[in-house]
This record gives structure tokens, sequence and C-alpha cells, in this order.
């Protein structure tokens, strides 16, 4: 079922406040501090406690309580997926860190193990931080990562699986040379060396990691050599640097094909015409570089080098951060992980007992103008599908609403194809807007009425609309191309006090005289919502905790808010099953 409401109805969805976002959450090896900032909405006596299992998510991966960040060593073995995490087995806040361990077959229900990696050794013992996971020739797995050892400092360990032909690989061995790899060296600052790659076999026959690490003040993923995997030495220049900002967390490199929705295995020879990837945290947001990997200098080359990492690309352009991609050999893709932050208060997360997620593991790849990694969830998330609707044909003028009736509007996917019925008077882009997009975003609102757009989706919205998420777009026209605004806006999204609620956002090129539509894919769960815009040209994730999800139901719909009318040929959505998620073996 569906209804349309109109303009009139609109009024309630239109009443937006102006809030301060600035203030950010991020705590990251106790290194990013949280500087939450409190907002003053007005106190509801249908504010009910946060403490509920109602916003633990359905079908994100977390685990049963406790604190988890950033997704480790990822890799598939033997017909079994591997997830190791950062987590807190002793609280729901940052600390005692050791590596959970999970496995899969679908990459969607997971059995939880025992932790893979514990603070048992000198070198790791104040924290086992973030690391990969490296196959090796003869199909051997192997973990390098990050400890804190008895003086802090940040050393690189090993760990070996004790018993290869346990499918679960369920122990690890600490060999008695740990640590591998020491800060040692001009210029390197010991507490900002971590989070090693995966290894890649170089021209030479040896192995190489990258770490990333402050070199001399600025940022910079250091390269090491190995023959054997056990013995590195340090490169005398880095992989890649950068004097832009001062560290770079969690890097990861990859090769990428043109054009092709395949992975590369960096392990393996890689073809002509490959491009490669740097990816680093840091800014609370994840970047990232295109560029090759020149054999002959052994550093990576960015295509384009922007001074200001403002403008840098982005994995995300929500709350996600520390992701790790690895290599499917059993489909041949890539796939990518990212943590997801709560975004209430600590004692928040103390009361409920858990703190954080990871987002939908997604397929990652590159472009055919090689300028864009382009990102979708995995496929294997389509089996929680059930009931589902679908509309075709709708047209909807400004200020029109459309309810998406049918379905279970907490655990939800929707696909929603776009068509503009006229992009001329879509107005002039202002490339300033990019270096403050959440900005723009405050400030072009879904209430503010513009030529093309806003238009898109409202989702875990109240009877009333007091509270509600929306994510929509907005078409600007630049010179030869169109650009498109792409906002998560969450400013509305709980009548809950001291919440972070930005109005997250992003711009992509879009070639609107050759594809027509745009269109808009967004996972609901809760307290996430995940969305893909332009075909996973963009992608925003976001954390939301409205109490009409512990007190009632939640509507949805689809709306347009510009002047130009939208079509939309194409709309169709999903309740979503419960996933096993993090449940106990056996």
């Amino acid at each position: 079922m569906a209804l349309m409401l109109r303009p009139w109805a609109f009024l309630l969805f239109l009443a937006l406040l102006s809030y301060d976002e600035s203030g950010l959450q991020s705590t990251r090896n106790g290194v990013a501090q949280a500087t939450q900032r409190v907002f003053l909405y007005p106190q509801s006596p249908k504010v009910s406690s946060i403490v509920s299992t109602k916003y633990r998510t359905a079908y994100h991966f977390q685990p049963p309580k406790n604190w988890i960040n950033d997704p480790n060593g990822p890799m598939y073995y033997n017909g079994i997926y591997h997830q190791f995490y950062q987590y807190n087995p002793n609280g729901s806040l940052w600390g005692n860190i050791v590596w959970g361990h999970s496995v899969s077959t679908d990459l969607i229900n997971w059995i939880r193990l025992e932790p893979a990696i514990e603070r048992t050794t000198p070198s790791d013992i104040n924290g086992c931080w973030t690391g990969s996971a490296t196959i090796l020739k003869g199909g051997r797995p192997v973990i390098i990562y990050t400890g804190a050892d008895t003086e802090k400092r940040q050393v690189q360990n090993i760990v070996f699986p004790k018993n290869v032909s346990d499918p679960y690989l369920k122990e690890w061995i600490k060999p008695d040379n740990n640590p591998l790899i020491q800060p040692v060296g001009q210029g390197l600052n010991s507490d900002q060396f971590r989070d090693p790659t995966t290894s890649w076999i170089g021209p030479d026959g040896l192995w190489r990691i990258a770490i990333g690490a402050e070199l001399n003040g600025y940022s910079a993923a250091l390269l090491y050599k190995s023959e054997d995997f056990v013995n590195w030495t340090r490169v005398d220049h880095p992989l890649y640097s950068s004097n832009a900002s001062t560290m770079w967390e969690c890097p990861d490199f990859f090769a990428v094909l043109p054009g092709k929705n395949s992975g590369l295995d960096l392990s393996a020879a890689i073809p002509n015409g490959a491009k490669h990837v740097l990816k680093m945290s840091l800014d609370n947001c994840d970047k990232y570089m295109v560029g090759v990997y020149d054999l002959k200098s052994d550093t990576f080359v960015p295509d384009t080098v922007l001074d200001d990492r403002r403008l840098w690309s982005r994995i995300d352009y929500g709350n996600y951060y520390a992701s790790k991609s690895f290599f499917d050999s059993k489909r041949g893709r890539r796939i990518i992980w990212g943590w997801t932050n709560e975004t209430d208060s600590s004692s928040d997360d103390v009361a409920k007992g858990w703190a954080g997620i990871h987002a939908i593991p997604r397929t990652i790849w590159l472009d055919s103008n090689s300028k864009q990694l382009l990102q979708w969830p995995v496929e294997e998330i389509e089996s929680l599908r059930r009931e589902e609707v679908s509309h075709q044909g709708l047209e909807l003028n400004q200020g029109d609403l459309f309810e998406i009736k049918g379905i279970d509007t907490l655990q939800a996917d929707v696909e929603i194809d776009f068509e503009l019925t006229s992009i001329d008077s879509a107005g002039p882009f202002d490339p300033s807007w990019l270096l403050d997009i959440e900005k723009h975003c405050r400030e072009a609102g879904a209430s503010v009425h513009g030529d093309v757009g806003p238009f898109g989706l409202v989702v875990l919205a109240s009877d009333n609309m007091e509270e509600h998420t929306s994510v929509y777009f907005r078409v600007y026209k630049s010179q030869e191309k169109y650009m498109i605004l792409m906002c998560s806006d969450l400013r509305k999204s709980s009548l809950r006090p001291e919440l972070y609620t930005p109005a997250y956002g992003g711009f992509f090129e879009f070639d609107l005289e050759k594809e027509k539509t745009i269109s808009l894919r967004t996972l609901i769960d809760r307290s996430a919502v995940e969305s893909f815009g332009g075909g996973g040209k963009l992608c925003i994730m976001a954390r939301v905790y409205p109490v009409t999800v512990i007190n009632g139901g939640t509507r949805m719909y689809a709306f347009n808010n510009g002047t130009s009318t939208v079509k939309v040929p194409q709309l169709k959505a999903w309740s979503m099953r419960r996933a096993q998620v993090n449940v106990k073996m056996g």
C-alpha cells in the first residue's frame, strides 16, 4: 500500500531547526579523544531510556556486548570468511584491546569465537591493535599487527595459526622473536607507528608491507621488505608521504582494474592497465588516492595531488572509519569493511553495555575513468530480504511525500530511481562548497526549496515528523558537467539530548545527459542508516537513535521539495530478516 501526501502535509517536515554541529566523537587506540558536544533538544516526557535492545542492529556486524572498533585482518581461507576486530572484552568503552574473532560462510551470519590475539607478551601487553592478514605461498595464513609494548611504544608483531587444518583457525601462536619491527630510525615517532597493511610481493620477489607513521612531523606509509616474512628491513623511502597531515592510521594498499568490478590479489601478478589505491584514515574519515605503483622506484605515485586534504576523495562521507579491505578469492572480488562509532554519549554506552558496529561489507572497484572508487553492499545481504513492495511510474511534484508501506520500516532495504524531467533549471555549482560540504547540507537542507531537488527518502520518521532522517539529492550545473549533492541529514533524527546529529554530505559527478536517472539505495537497520548514491559513487553511513523506534512504529517516504517535478520509474523496498550475528559456537 502507498499513500500520497499533498504539499500541505509537508509543512511539518519543513519545520527544521538550526543547530551548531561542531564537535566529533571518535576514540581509537587512545589517540583521538572524544570531543562530544551537547545538543539542546527539548527533553520530552516521551523520551524513554536509550538502554534498549531495539537500538541494536539486526543485520550489521556487532558483538553481543562491549566495545568494538576497527575491523582487522579480514580474509577468506579454506571456505571460511574470517573477521577479526578491535574488542574490549571487559566493557563498552575503549581499552584492554584484544582481537575478537568471528567466522562466516556468507559474510552475513557469523559465529563468535574466543579472542584470537590477547595481551600476553611484553610486545603487546598494553594493547593488541590493528593489523592485517596475508596468505603466504603454500596457502598458510599469517597476521602482522601492532602491539603496545611495556614502554607503550608501537611495535609490529606476528602470529601464526596453531593448526592450519582447523577450518575456524581458532588458536594463534606468537613466536619468541616478536616484535618483528620496532619504531627505530631517524624522524620516527614511537607512538605514531601502527596498522600494517596486507603484504604484497614486489618485482624482486620480496614481501612488502606498509605501516602508518609520523615521519619528521608528516604523515607517511613506511615501506618494509622481507624475504622470509620474519626479518624485515625498512626501505630508505616511504611508499608515499604527505606534508598535508601528521599521521595516517589504518593504511590500505591494493590494486584495481578500471571499469571492472572484479578484484585483484596483490600476491599475484598484477595485469597491465591496473591502478593502485592508497587509503588512509585521518580527520575522522577514510580518504584515498588513485595512482600507479612505480615498480622501479618502489613508490606509489598518485594521479592527482591535492594540497588541501579537505578535497581528498573519501571512502564514505558519514560515520565510517578504519576500513580494511581484502581479496575474496571465492568470488574474485575485493571487499571492504569499516567501523561505525556510536554517536550518543559515553555514559549512554556504559548503560547500554555495548558500543560500535561495522558497516555492511561492500564490494569495491574503480570506475572506468580511473578516478573514483565505487562501492555496493555484497550481494549476500539480499538473502535477508523478505516482504517486498514495488511501485512504478510515480511522479513527485514540489512538496509531495509518497509513503512506502507494507514493509518493516525499522529493518529495510530500499532501492529507488529518480528521473529528472528538467535539468536546464539546475542552479550553478560553487566549488567552495567542497571545502565544507556538511555546512552546505545544513544550509541547503531538505526543507529548503531548490530548482532540481532536494528529492530523496525520509526514513525512521515518527507519525508527526517530529523525528526523521532525510537522505536526499540536489543537482547543480558546473560548466560541462553536473554535480550531485547527496546529504544524510540527522538533525531531526531524534528527540534525545546529547547526541551528535550532523548533516553528512558529499558531491559526485554525474552524466545526466547520458544516464537520466539517479539511484539511491538505503539500508535501514534500527540505529543504522547506510546509503549508496549514484550506483555506489557516494556512500554515507549514519547512526541515529529515534525515540519512536522504542515507542512505536516508524514511517518512510519518498519526497521532492524542488520546483522541478521528479519521476520515480522504479521503487522497490523489502523488509529485512534478522541475521545470526555473532552467535556462540555450538
